[in-house]
Protein backbone atom coordinates (compact mmCIF):
# COMPACT_ATOMS: atom_id res chain seq x y z
CA UNK A 1 0.00 0.00 0.00
CA UNK A 2 1.25 3.48 -0.65
CA UNK A 3 1.90 5.50 1.71
CA UNK A 4 3.78 9.14 2.96
CA UNK A 5 5.56 9.77 5.80
CA UNK A 6 7.74 12.83 6.68
CA UNK A 7 10.97 12.72 8.40
CA UNK A 8 9.91 15.56 11.32
CA UNK A 9 7.33 12.99 12.35
CA UNK A 10 10.01 10.23 13.31
CA UNK A 11 12.67 10.15 16.27
CA UNK A 12 16.52 9.20 16.07
CA UNK A 13 16.89 5.59 18.16
CA UNK A 14 19.08 7.69 20.17
CA UNK A 15 17.84 11.36 20.77
CA UNK A 16 19.72 13.74 17.94
CA UNK A 17 21.54 10.20 16.80
CA UNK A 18 21.19 6.61 15.22
CA UNK A 19 18.88 5.69 13.35
CA UNK A 20 15.18 7.43 12.28
CA UNK A 21 13.53 4.42 10.48
CA UNK A 22 10.67 6.13 7.85
CA UNK A 23 10.08 2.48 7.06
CA UNK A 24 10.77 -0.90 8.49
CA UNK A 25 9.79 -3.66 5.46
CA UNK A 26 7.92 -5.39 4.38
CA UNK A 27 10.83 -5.82 1.86
CA UNK A 28 12.91 -3.02 2.53
CA UNK A 29 14.08 -0.85 5.88
CA UNK A 30 15.16 3.02 4.89
CA UNK A 31 16.08 5.05 7.29
CA UNK A 32 17.88 8.84 8.03
CA UNK A 33 20.82 7.81 9.92
CA UNK A 34 22.81 10.69 11.72
CA UNK A 35 25.54 10.85 14.05
CA UNK A 36 27.15 13.61 16.33
CA UNK A 37 31.20 14.22 16.44
CA UNK A 38 33.08 11.37 18.14
CA UNK A 39 30.03 9.10 18.29
CA UNK A 40 30.11 5.24 16.77
CA UNK A 41 28.45 2.26 16.21
CA UNK A 42 29.34 -1.31 17.21
CA UNK A 43 30.54 -3.62 14.58
CA UNK A 44 28.56 -5.70 13.10
CA UNK A 45 27.14 -7.87 10.67
CA UNK A 46 23.86 -9.07 8.68
CA UNK A 47 23.68 -12.55 7.89
CA UNK A 48 20.59 -11.85 5.09
CA UNK A 49 20.25 -8.34 4.35
CA UNK A 50 22.80 -5.93 1.86
CA UNK A 51 23.18 -2.33 3.21
CA UNK A 52 23.45 0.87 1.64
CA UNK A 53 24.66 4.32 3.13
CA UNK A 54 24.43 7.41 1.35
CA UNK A 55 26.21 10.57 2.78
CA UNK A 56 24.28 13.67 2.79
CA UNK A 57 25.75 16.03 5.09
CA UNK A 58 29.32 15.59 6.98
CA UNK A 59 32.17 13.04 6.59
CA UNK A 60 32.20 9.41 8.26
CA UNK A 61 34.41 6.27 8.11
CA UNK A 62 32.84 3.46 7.73
CA UNK A 63 35.30 0.42 8.04
CA UNK A 64 34.55 -2.90 6.45
CA UNK A 65 35.97 -6.23 6.86
CA UNK A 66 39.01 -4.27 8.77
CA UNK A 67 39.19 -1.50 5.68
CA UNK A 68 38.32 2.53 6.21
CA UNK A 69 36.52 4.24 3.95
CA UNK A 70 36.26 7.62 4.35
CA UNK A 71 33.30 9.21 2.93
CA UNK A 72 32.03 12.97 2.18
CA UNK A 73 28.29 13.79 0.74
CA UNK A 74 27.54 12.20 -2.35
CA UNK A 75 29.12 8.87 -1.58
CA UNK A 76 26.94 5.62 -1.31
CA UNK A 77 28.69 2.49 0.31
CA UNK A 78 27.29 -0.77 -0.20
CA UNK A 79 28.01 -3.64 2.58
CA UNK A 80 27.10 -7.27 1.21
CA UNK A 81 25.87 -9.85 4.19
CA UNK A 82 28.28 -11.35 6.25
CA UNK A 83 30.84 -7.71 5.67
CA UNK A 84 31.41 -6.59 9.11
CA UNK A 85 30.87 -2.81 9.02
CA UNK A 86 31.85 -0.15 11.85
CA UNK A 87 30.48 3.38 11.53
CA UNK A 88 32.70 6.44 13.43
CA UNK A 89 32.35 10.18 12.95
CA UNK A 90 35.85 11.26 13.55
CA UNK A 91 34.93 15.18 12.12
CA UNK A 92 34.16 17.81 14.24
CA UNK A 93 30.79 18.09 12.86
CA UNK A 94 27.27 15.67 12.52
CA UNK A 95 26.92 13.27 9.80
CA UNK A 96 23.77 12.77 8.05
CA UNK A 97 23.04 9.75 5.92
CA UNK A 98 20.73 7.65 3.87
CA UNK A 99 20.55 3.52 5.38
CA UNK A 100 18.67 1.00 3.23
CA UNK A 101 18.52 -2.67 4.57
CA UNK A 102 17.11 -5.03 2.23
CA UNK A 103 15.74 -8.03 1.70
CA UNK A 104 13.89 -7.27 4.83
CA UNK A 105 14.23 -9.42 8.28
CA UNK A 106 12.92 -9.06 11.14
CA UNK A 107 16.14 -9.69 12.99
CA UNK A 108 19.37 -9.82 11.52
CA UNK A 109 21.91 -7.87 13.30
CA UNK A 110 24.95 -9.97 14.45
CA UNK A 111 26.95 -7.86 16.83
CA UNK A 112 30.73 -8.59 16.68
CA UNK A 113 32.44 -8.20 20.00
CA UNK A 114 36.17 -7.35 20.80
CA UNK A 115 36.41 -5.44 17.30
CA UNK A 116 38.54 -2.67 17.04
CA UNK A 117 39.78 -0.27 14.66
Amino acid sequence: MMFIVNEKDREYRFGNSGPKYLMKGPRMNFAVVQFQAGEDFKAHYHNVMEENFFILEGEVDIVVDGVTHHLVPGDLIHIEPGEVHYVINKSNSAVKMISTLAPFQDSDKVDVENHTY
